[in-house]
């Protein structure tokens, strides 16, 4: 059989075992990050458990890779490249993977992620309302069950479904989605298990919004609090402000405080 090679059709290249694909890569890679002198980040993976993510970030992103058909049936190709080592660098930035993966050659894998819709990050605010107590809570997942459903929904969600994704692999494999690629997905997610603030980077969004408003909801409801407590301290007969800095009032005001612990307007005309 053909192979489609750097220099064009050929017959396969002779046998590699999978330490020597990855002493190979590592090579070339040293040569292409030295020029912007970055450091490799290979994904690691330190069990050998089936699931490769095991944090709830990690999880809802492949759980929700697998929720697709498209990509679900093409995945299984790449686990045994994630398990052995075989990417040797991945990075995340704004709405972009980038990855390189050990295989006959070095390959380049990019996978590009839509901004998530304004209009449904709005969406997941909203219902989030309240509901998450602390950044540090929000990245390890300590949610409620109905915060979690909120945010792992199929349609409405954080996640991306596969229209909002683009798959490019410099290999010859004319799959969308080849086995370096699918490695390299479920790659992300165990790189999400270290570091689950990447995801928000990932989806161009600022998690800190999921925060602002359980505070904005505590501050409302504080300053209504507060504002009744106000509105019950007006005296009528001064023209709204308060009894206690009342002069005409003030004198019957101290020696009630004094005698109750907690005196109502002197004059009598404020009901609570």
């Amino acid at each position: 059989m053909a192979w489609y090679g750097s220099g064009g059709w050929d017959y396969y290249p002779p046998y590699m075992s999978t330490a020597q694909k990855k002493a190979h890569g590592v090579l070339a890679l040293a040569k292409l990050l030295k020029k912007s002198k970055r450091t490799a980040e290979p994904v690691v993976i330190a069990h050998r458990k089936r699931q490769f993510a095991t944090t709830f970030w990690g999880k809802a992103w492949s759980d929700n890779l697998e929720r697709y058909a498209d990509l679900a049936n093409r995945l299984p190709r790449g686990r045994a490249y994630l398990r052995n080592g075989s990417v040797l660098d991945l990075s995340i930035a704004g709405g972009q993977v980038e990855a390189y993966v050990a295989g006959s050659e070095l390959y380049r894998v990019t996978i590009g992620i839509a901004p998530l819709a304004k209009m449904r990050w709005r969406r997941v605010i909203t219902r989030c309302t309240g509901r998450i107590g602390s950044l540090v809570g929000l990245l390890r997942g300590e949610l409620s069950d109905d915060v979690l459903a909120v945010l792992t929904h199929a349609k409405d969600g954080l996640f991306p479904e596969p229209r909002e994704m683009t798959l490019d692999c410099s290999c010859p494999d004319s799959a969308t989605v080849c086995k370096h690629v699918a490695a390299v997905l479920y790659g992300v997610g165990i790189r999400l298990d270290a570091r689950p603030e990447l995801f928000f980077l990932l989806r161009q969004v600022d998690q800190a919004e999921l925060l602002s408003s359980a505070t904005t909801a505590t501050v409302s409801r504080a300053r209504l609090a507060v504002g009744k407590r106000i509105a019950d301290d007006r005296c009528p007969r001064c023209s709204g402000s308060s009894w206690r800095t009342c002069r005409p009032c003030a004198r019957v005001a101290r020696h009630a405080e004094a005698s109750v612990g907690h005196p109502e307007c002197p004059t009598g005309d404020v009901s609570t």
